[in-house]
C-alpha cells in the first residue's frame, strides 16, 4: 500500500511548489498570489527511493461558513482523512502568524502523525527567528526546507521513514504506445494486403489501465458538479460563482469494474477575455488535460447551447485527436427539449463539419440524472476511437470508391488510388498511396474520410488521412 502524505498550511507558504517538487512535474499551478489552490489534488511521487502518494491542499483559512474560503477548508479536512501523515508547512521568512498557531492547535487534536516544515529556508540567517519561533507550536523539531530549490528533502525522508509501509512498491510498467513509423518505413507498407499495424505490439490490459477522461467546458456549466455526481461525494468545490476550479483535478474512480482517471478542469473562456495571469495558467492546465486525455466530455449549459467558445473547445479536442462526447447539462430546466436538440444538431453539423455524428447526452449533474447513460456513451466512444480495420477490407473499399467517384484528373491523366492501410488507432489513422498526392484536392480527401466514417462505423471520432506518393510500377 502506498504511503500518503498531505501537505497543509495557510495560503502562500509553498505547498504547491513542494507538491510539484516531490511529484517531479509541474502539476499544480504556482504563483505568488495567495489562495490559488482551492481543491485538494493528488499525484504519485518519490522521496528518494520511496514511492509516495502526495496530496496538495488549499490554504487553511479560519472560515466556517459557505464562502469560498469556508468550502476550501472543508476540502482540506476531507483530504486529511485520506492521509497517513501530514506535513504542516510554514513560511520561514514571515515567521509564526496567529493563523499558524490556530491551525497547529487544531492539527494536534487530529489522530494522525503531524510533521512541521519551515519553508523558504534558502538563507538560514533570514529564517533563523522564524525557525526558533516554530518550536512554540508544540509539533516537535521543525524540518528546514526550500521547496523551490529542493533543500531539506533528505531530512523529510528520515523523519517520515518510520511511517513508511514495510512492503516494497511495484512498478506499474508505464504506458504502452504505438510504434511510430518513419516516412521510409511507411512507404515500405504499400501493397502489403495482410499488413496489420497492431501485430506484434503488446496489448494493454483494459481492466488494469485507467481510462483517462477529461471534463471540460466554459465556466459555470457544471463540470465540478458532474465530477462529484459521478463519484457520489463532494470531491471538488462547487458553487454559483464562475471560475471556482483553477487546477485540473485528477481522481481515480471505478465504474462497472472499469477504472477511470477523471480530470475536472478549469472553465475556458474566450482568449480575449482571459487577462488575469492565474486564469491564463488555469486554461493552459485545461489544455494540457485535453492533450493527455483519451476521451473528453464537453459540458454545455442547456440554456446557452453551443456558443462560439463551445465550438472552439470542441475544435481543439478534435485537433488533438481525442474522442469527444457532448454532455448537455441542466437539461431539467429546458422547456422545449425537441427544438433545443434540433438546434444543437444543426449547429454542430454546420460548424463542426470535420467530425460528424458526435454523441450527445442530456444530463442533470445536480440530480445525477442520466449520468449512467453518459458513461455508457463514453465507453462506446472509446471503443470507436480504438477501432481497427483490416487492410484487405480497406483496399476492396478503396477500389469501390474509385469506381464510383474517381479522383480528379491531373494533367489529363488519372490520379490513381493505389493502396490504403490503417497505421494507427486512437484516433483511427489511415495512410493512402496515390499517383500524384499534391494534386489530390481537399474536397476529395473529405469525401474519402466521410465514407470511411460511414462504411466502417466510425461516428463522432476524429479520422486522420495521410496521403503518400505511390511507387512508379515502371521504374
Amino acid at each position: 500500500m502506498t504511503f500518503t502524505l498531505a501537505i497543509v498550511g495557510r495560503p502562500n507558504v509553498g505547498k504547491s511548489t513542494l507538491f510539484n517538487r516531490l511529484a517531479g512535474k509541474k502539476l499544480a499551478i504556482v504563483d505568488d498570489t495567495p489562495g490559488i489552490t482551492r481543491d485538494w489534488r493528488e499525484a504519485e511521487g518519490y522521496l528518494f527511493d520511496q514511492q509516495i502518494r502526495l496530496i496538495d491542499t488549499a490554504g487553511l483559512e479560519e472560515a466556517f461558513d459557505d464562502s469560498i474560503q469556508g468550502r476550501m477548508r472543508q476540502q482540506t479536512e476531507a483530504a486529511l482523512k485520506q492521509a497517513d501523515a501530514v506535513l504542516f508547512l510554514l513560511d520561514g521568512r514571515a515567521g509564526i502568524t496567529p493563523l499558524d498557531a490556530h491551525f497547529a492547535r487544531w492539527l494536534r487534536k487530529q489522530k494522525i502523525p503531524v510533521l512541521l516544515g519551515v519553508n523558504k529556508c534558502e538563507n538560514e540567517r533570514v529564517v533563523q527567528a522564524g525557525v526558533a519561533e516554530s518550536y512554540s507550536l508544540g509539533l516537535g523539531e521543525p524540518i528546514m526546507l526550500s521547496a523551490a530549490h529542493g533543500h531539506g528533502l533528505d531530512d523529510l525522508y528520515h523523519i517520515l521513514k518510520p511511517h513508511f509501509p514495510a512492503e516494497e512498491q511495484e512498478d506499474d510498467g508505464g504506458h504502452n504506445s504505438f510504434a511510430k513509423l518513419s516516412g521510409d518505413d511507411l512507404d515500405k507498407l504499400e501493397g502489403q494486403q495482410d499488413y496489420d499495424f497492431a501485430a506484434g505490439m503488446k496489448e494493454e490490459d483494459e481492466d488494469v489501465k485507467a481510462l483517462k477522461l477529461a471534463i471540460v467546458g466554459r465556466p459555470n456549466v457544471g463540470k465540478s458538479t458532474l465530477l462529484n455526481s459521478l463519484l457520489g461525494e463532494q470531491r471538488t468545490m462547487t458553487g454559483p460563482e464562475a471560475g471556482i476550479t483553477r487546477d485540473a483535478i485528477a481522481v481515480e474512480w471505478k465504474h462497472n469494474n472499469r477504472t477511470f482517471r477523471l480530470v475536472d478542469t478549469a472553465g475556458m473562456r474566450r482568449k480575449s477575455r482571459v487577462i488575469d495571469k492565474i486564469e491564463k495558467m488555469s486554461v493552459e492546465d485545461s489544455m494540457r488535460a485535453i492533450r493527455l486525455a483519451q476521451i473528453v466530455v464537453l459540458v454545455l449549459d442547456a440554456n446557452e447551447l453551443m456558443e462560439k467558445q463551445d465550438l472552439l473547445i470542441a475544435e481543439h479536442i478534435v485537433e488533438e485527436g481525442r474522442a469527444l462526447v457532448i454532455a448537455v447539462n441542466k437539461w431539467d430546466s429546458v422547456k422545449d427539449r425537441k427544438e433545443t436538440l434540433a438546434n444543437l444538431h444543426d449547429r454542430l453539423t454546420r460548424s463542426l463539419g470535420q467530425i460528424r455524428d458526435v454523441p450527445i447526452v442530456t444530463i442533470s449533474a445536480l440530480t445525477g440524472k442520466n449520468t449512467d447513460g453518459l458513461m455508457k456513451t463514453v465507453l462506446q466512444a472509446y471503443m470507436t476511437w480504438n477501432k481497427r480495420t483490416s487492410t484487405g477490407k480497406l483496399n476492396r473499399w478503396l477500389s469501390a470508391m474509385e469506381s464510383h467517384h474517381p479522383a480528379p484528373l491531373t494533367k489529363k491523366r488519372p490520379n490513381r488510388l493505389r493502396y490504403i492501410t490503417q497505421i494507427k488507432s486512437r484516433p483511427p489513422t489511415f495512410a493512402l498511396w496515390v499517383s500524384k498526392p499534391k494534386d489530390l484536392p481537399d474536397t476529395y480527401k473529405r469525401y474519402l474520410i466521410n465514407n470511411l466514417r460511414d462504411d466502417f462505423d466510425l461516428p463522432g471520432t476524429p479520422i486522420r488521412l495521410l496521403v503518400r506518393t505511390s511507387k512508379n510500377p515502371y521504374k
